[in-house]
């Protein structure tokens, strides 16, 4: 057998040395993929390579083996990259809360079912309180609201206190009202204690809610970071890498970024504040604050409450409850001291507006302090009914629409009887509210919808139910393409943050948050979309999920 020159197998050997000498070092490779960088151009590659947590370079599966020796490879097997989903409204420290305390009530058709579930939720955790989140009137016969009576008969010594799905009324018992001193003579700005025959029902709206907050236990700081860290893996395994928390105390915050820095919670996390003396004098008056996982640069209020519980402030009354146009949270004067701080202090506001009322009072507020066209990002959280005259204000002044797409789909139902059909053609008009800046952020606003961001998609797009009723979608018309769409829960969602520049989009320089799907979302059915299967979730290039 031929035998090759020991010199020529030892030059081989010292060329092979030189070319992989010659390659860049890193972290990890990631290839064999489809991978959406979510860039200016909406390109893909096939690999990309992480360094420290960042992305150094992203392109086709020969260019980045030739330049980079990784640590780590991967091979996706053919499989779909994306960014880290971006929940850009949702309520992370509430839903970790309701994991530790309260009773899930979503999806229950009758009271007797929510009774149900409570009498084994308190046999299972007992407790001085009976607590319960996610109740909607809506999906029960009769549709109406409900009342202390059974509640009373079942716990007549043990407080209950039970929040509707969408976080904008509360439903008691009497042992309940009798230690938060509500009578029929209790008034709220702002709120509203519903009186039936001379006395409480046990249904309080909005601001009224707060007679009873007061009065219900903190969860301890060690459940509390329990409760922080299964909401985080529950995120993780559904594609979610950085949540905007919408509303938080200064205890809150410190606590996140305590568990932050000890390398605990990894997810990235926009804290908007509460609007507290205590939150104030920490925080916004000392300027905005950006971390690599924590971001304190908003101020969140509320202009008026919700659609579900005829909270949300309209231009007419409502069309099912005449002499009802809903509740203004705060007064005028109360909106502009928030605006000036915020602006003076060079933070964002971020207001929830539900009805046509509330929007418009938001969006002349803002004008008064933004003048025109501007780089400020101040936020209408929702911003689900636009009379046709103020869309334009959103264009004229940047302010931008932060949308829940599940909102849609979930209030379908039940909002013509709400609105009346003449207002539904300003409502869930998402396209529409698109095209005044060209983005938006969209989100879930769990735990009142769900947390899966798959939803989201679905909902922007195809604008049905899970089971594609209606068919040709509700208000199709105004759904986002796939592009916006993605858009919207990846890149968007940092520029909302003003942290497009650090993630959002898998470009060199940029964080290495990237979810790995079985499905492309850019071609998938409704069906598949439903069916999607998050195989992993990566942080800073870490594996923080993986589905097997």
């Amino acid at each position: 057998m031929y035998k090759w020159p020991v010199f020529f197998i030892h030059f081989i050997i010292l060329i092979s040395m030189i070319s992989c000498s010659n390659k860049k070092q890193v972290d990890l490779i990631v290839t064999g993929a489809k991978i959406y960088t979510v860039d200016d151009n909406f390109s893909t590659a096939e690999s990309i390579a992480v360094k420290d947590g960042k992305i150094v370079a992203a392109g086709t599966h020969d260019t980045i083996l030739s330049e980079f020796s990784g640590k780590e490879v991967i091979d996706a097997e053919g499989k779909y990259i994306y960014p880290g989903f971006n929940d850009a409204h949702c309520h992370f420290n509430g839903y970790a809360t309701n994991l530790m305390q309260y009773a899930d009530l979503r999806g229950t058709e009758t009271q007797e079912e929510i009774y149900e579930r409570l009498k084994q939720h308190h046999d299972k955790f007992g407790g001085d309180w009976i607590l319960g989140r996610s109740w909607d009137q809506n999906d029960w016969p009769g549709k109406s609201f409900p009342d202390k009576t059974r509640l009373d008969e079942l716990f007549p010594d043990i407080p209950v206190y039970l929040v509707r799905v969408d976080g904008h009324a509360g439903w008691c018992n009497s042992k309940t009202l009798e230690i938060a001193g509500v009578t029929a003579d209790s008034k709220v700005s702002g709120g509203q204690v519903i009186i039936r025959n001379g006395e409480p029902t046990g249904i309080l709206i909005d601001n009224a809610m707060g007679l009873v907050g007061e009065y219900i236990p903190e969860i301890t700081s060690e459940r509390q970071q329990k409760g922080l860290l299964e909401a985080q893996k529950n995120c993780f395994a559904v594609g979610l890498t950085s949540v905007t928390d919408a509303g938080l105390s200064k205890s809150t915050i410190s606590l996140m970024e305590e568990m932050q820095n000890k390398g605990r919670l990894k997810m990235r996390i926009n804290a908007m504040l509460n609007p507290t003396d205590e939150n104030f004098e920490t925080f916004v008056k000392t300027g905005p604050k950006q971390g690599d996982r924590l971001t304190v640069n908003t101020i969140k209020i509320y202009a008026d409450g919700a659609l579900g519980s005829r909270g949300a402030l309209l231009l007419e009354d409502y069309f099912d409850d005449f002499g009802n146009s809903g509740l203004q949270i705060e007064s005028q004067e109360y909106y502009d001291k928030i605006c000036q701080l915020a602006y003076d202090n060079n933070f964002i506001v971020a207001t929830h507006c539900i009805g046509d009322s509330a929007n418009r009072l938001m969006l002349n507020t803002y004008a008064e302090f933004l003048k025109g066209k501007n780089d400020r990002r101040w936020r209408i959280e929702h911003a689900q009914i636009i009379h046709p005259d103020d869309f334009q204000k959103f264009a004229e002044y940047s302010v931008v629409p932060s949308i829940q797409a599940t909102h849609c789909t979930s209030d379908m139902y039940w909002a013509g009887k709400r609105l009346g059909e003449w207002r539904l053609r300003g409502a869930y008009a998402y396209q529409t509210l698109l095209q005044q800046n060209g983005w938006l952020p969209n989100g879930t606003d769990f735990p009142v919808e769900n947390i899966e961001p798959l939803y989201t998609f679905y909902a922007s797009l195809f604008r049905t139910d899970h089971t594609g009723r209606p068919l040709g979608g509700w208000q199709l018309n105004e759904g986002l393409t796939r592009k916006q769409t993605l858009r919207s829960m990846t890149i968007w969602g940092a520029k909302a943050s003003f942290e497009e520049n650090k993630k959002g989009s898998l470009e060199p320089g940029k964080y290495a948050d990237f979810i790995i799907l079985d499905t492309d979302l850019m071609e998938a059915s409704p069906e598949e979309v439903l069916n999607t299967k998050i195989e992993s979730t990566w942080v800073n290039g870490e594996k923080v999920f993986n589905l097997k």
